[in-house]
């Protein structure tokens, strides 16, 4: 998408790897949606709620949002970056990507 910076499954994979702490995972899908699987170490924000949290968030940390396909993802990247915060990337393919690569998924 226009104006909103993508990581790759592998990409992320690799840098959760050495478990940085500026580096926060965020899945924006209902609470429903986490319940069947998450990407280990990630928190749950769903997307209706970001606005109301922006300032919860820790901006000087790299932000990586995440939902099942991607889509919702990118839409609160683009919320992000319209309110001057740059340095958050969209998961390419969300979680649903993340699996197919065979990627470990949290109960």
């Amino acid at each position: 998408m226009y104006g909103i910076k993508e990581i790759d499954a592998a990409e992320l994979s690799k840098q959760l790897e050495n478990l940085p702490d500026n580096i926060k995972l965020i899945d924006v899908r209902t609470p429903a949606e986490v319940a069947r699987g998450r990407i280990s170490g990630s928190e749950n924000l769903p997307l209706h709620v970001i606005p109301l949290k922006i300032d919860e968030l820790d901006t000087d940390d790299t932000i990586i949002f995440y939902c099942q396909t991607g889509a919702r993802s990118a839409q609160a990247c683009a919320f992000m970056t319209s309110k001057g915060v740059e340095n958050v990337y969209n998961l390419r393919g969300g979680i649903v990507t993340w699996a197919q690569m065979g990627l470990p998924v949290a109960g």
